[in-house]
């Protein structure tokens, strides 16, 4: 018997169906029916036959004919929703599709497992299940620990051993004994009451991220959980049933606790939860669709749940890899408005970084001579100012191996604190299985992460604040020796002029952002939590400023591609000819002036999913090779010294010949 989940006016009911040649029209005054029954007034209705009502999928919010079976329109258990006419929806209504859920539309149950042991997990790693690319298990020697770790509780249990969290109440509380006959209601009541978060759920693919890096801490073995619970949510993450995890409530010590609680929360049933499968629904019924039941907490376990910095340092992990990939394509876009503007490549010689040998300085400097070097790629715009008079170029391009360079050593620095703490036990009490104890300490406090992230948007701002500036060299005419804001009949068409307001506005946001949030700290729990990091905003607001910082790139790639219309027939170097047909495939040229805003986000999605890095990395990995034997490709925040070493022969740079 197909069964059906059914929401109508903030209400889910299960709806049986005796045969799959119902209607939808049945299904929909059913659902309603049984609404009805169970309001004291009825739901404020006459009769059923009084409702009119059209039914929608909450997967992709699509209506559904009511003269349709739900054999032929409907999937068994698929959850749909009955809106009433003349129902006005509520501010606070749980949308079907969480923000950013468009890009589950064509997902498709990952085959591929990641084995996680605690110890080993990358950031990609975290991203890639962030996205719905692999699935969990546990490795064996995880499982091991974690069956040790467990014994310890059930010891502190049976012998009713006071211990802090696990027969005690938490926080002031810590010295209320609680009794074994409470232990499990005590368990539930923590996650309950903790589950304070408000604001926006996080994504999908960010919800992922964190549920992700909560398995692997509890992998550790030093949480105290049982296997079996454990188990359990791996099992709910392979079957991508999220919980609803408002952004906001973390102080960042005693770990996140607001958002871990809400996740905890649509663990055990309770809540909203969502599934590619079911939109957003109560937790219960999406558990129950995917076949899955709600967890029954044990003594310890509703702790080992919430306690941990596993908010700040998933959306850290995201905010470190896309710093990584817009820096390098950062370096690909100032070289391609280098060209268009004309300037030297003097400024990017090997000898000039080799005594100042910064790792990152000298790797920019490297990945500018790999993309604009006249020996290995002739530049027909470099040719035609060869011999000119300007003596040299702004710092806005001389300077970008020593601006971009701190930026690659600041994200390299960040990354290597955040794989550390992706892989670090940060409960409270820590369970040591070897020495048969439980031991308090303060692996929770997120200062760690939180000074790390507010430093990464401080760093990777910068990228922005410069490429801002070449974005007005590049409009400005008495600059650029191009037309006004890169547009012909300037003044009928205004060109670029708003795309620079633009990023003017994003880089000027993009300084307040950067005020640390982790230099802040508020005493809470009645002081017994006097010192906290505030580091869950330190993360949010440092994947708000790296947004930003994309989106002021994107518009100095259109700019600079738009430059290049005017130099033609001119052609640039080969690897940038190639970055710019990848921006033609989406953006056209500006003849007059159009909507600007879809060509912006269209060169937006080209860097966030790394397109121009793409097109570019061959040809600066052919480079590398022909200029140090036996080379590797090196990542884009891990540097070689020897890149200090490159071209020792370059000397033969197109660009200006008066160079002081």
């Amino acid at each position: 018997m197909p069964r059906y989940t059914v929401h109508v006016r903030g209400e889910w009911l299960a709806v049986p169906c005796l045969s799959s040649t119902s209607t939808i029209e049945w299904l929909g005054k059913e659902a309603v029916r049984r609404y009805m029954k169970n309001k004291p007034d009825n739901g404020g209705f006459a009769s059923v036959e009084d409702v009119k009502f059209y039914i929608r999928r909450c997967k992709g919010l699509g209506l559904l004919d009511l003269d349709d079976t739900v054999g032929d329109a409907l999937e068994d258990n698929e959850f749909v929703e009955v809106v009433i006419e003349g129902d006005i929806m509520s501010p606070d209504f749980i949308p079907s599709q969480p923000e950013g859920v468009h890009l589950y539309s064509k997902y498709r149950e990952p085959e591929q497992y990641i084995s996680l042991d605690g110890n080993s997990l990358t950031t990609e790693d975290l991203v890639n299940l962030g996205k719905g690319l692999y699935k969990i298990k546990l490795s064996p020697e995880a499982e091991a620990k974690v069956k040790k770790s467990r014994e310890v509780i059930e010891r502190i249990v049976k012998e009713q051993t006071v211990v802090y969290g696990i027969t005690t109440g938490f926080g002031k509380f810590a010295r209320t004994v609680i009794p074994n006959s409470n232990l499990r209601e005590l368990q539930v009541n923590l996650v309950r009451s903790h589950s304070a978060g408000v604001g926006k759920p996080l994504t999908p693919e960010r919800t992922r991220m964190l549920l992700a890096l909560r398995i692997n801490v509890l992998a550790k073995g030093y949480s105290g959980i049982s296997l079996e619970t454990l188990e359990q949510v791996i099992e709910v993450f392979n079957a991508s049933c999220l919980p609803y995890i408002p952004e906001k409530g973390t102080v960042g010590a005693s770990g996140d606790l607001a958002p871990l609680s809400h996740l905890a929360l649509g663990l055990i049933g309770e809540g909203k939860m969502w599934s590619p499968k079911s939109g957003w629904a109560d937790a219960k019924y999406v558990l129950e669709a995917h076949g899955l039941k709600p967890i029954t907490l044990k003594p310890k376990e509703g702790l080992a749940l919430i306690n941990g910095t596993q908010m700040i340092t998933s959306l850290g992990c995201e905010a470190v890899e896309r710093a990584g990939a817009i820096a390098r394509q950062a370096d690909i876009i100032a070289a391609l408005t280098l060209e268009v503007l004309k300037g030297t490549t003097r400024a990017f010689d090997t000898d000039i970084h080799a005594v100042r040998p910064h790792r990152g300085q000298a790797e920019v400097a490297f990945r500018f001579r790999s993309l604009l070097d006249s020996d290995h790629h002739p530049s027909e715009i470099a040719e035609s100012h060869r011999f000119c008079d300007r003596v040299q170029d702004a710092y806005t391009m001389r300077c970008c191996p020593q601006v971009h360079g701190i930026v690659n050593d600041t994200i390299a620095f960040v990354k290597d604190i955040i794989t550390t703490e992706i892989n670090s036990a940060t409960d409270n009490p820590m369970v040591f299985a070897e020495r048969e104890e439980t031991i308090s300490g303060g692996n929770f406090h997120g200062e760690y992460p939180a000074k790390a992230l507010d430093y990464l948007a401080i760093g990777v701002h910068e990228l922005a604040a410069i490429s801002e500036r070449r974005i007005e060299r590049l409009c400005n005419p008495s600059l650029s020796e191009l037309p006004a804001f890169l547009v012909t009949e300037g003044g009928l068409n205004s060109g670029f002029m708003i795309a620079h307001c633009t990023a003017a506005a994003l880089v000027s946001e993009n300084k307040a952002l950067c005020h640390p949030s982790s230099v802040d700290s508020l005493s809470t729990s009645a002081a017994t939590e006097d010192h906290v990091s505030m580091g869950g905003w330190a993360a949010r607001k440092a994947l708000r400023v790296i947004e930003h910082v994309e989106q002021v790139l994107a518009i100095e790639l259109l700019a600079a591609c738009q430059g290049i219309e005017f130099l033609r027939p001119l052609r640039t170097t080969t690897p940038l000819e190639k970055v710019y047909d990848l921006v033609r495939s989406v953006v056209r040229p500006w003849i007059k002036d159009r909507f600007m805003a879809p060509d912006i986000e269209a060169a937006h999605r080209l860097l966030v999913e790394q397109k121009v890095w793409e097109v570019a990395e061959p040809y600066i990995e052919k480079y590398r090779r022909e200029h140090i034997p036996e080379s590797r490709p090196i990542s884009p925040t891990a540097f070689s010294l020897g890149s200090l070493r490159m071209s020792a022969d370059y000397s033969h740079d197109h660009g200006h010949q008066n160079e002081l």
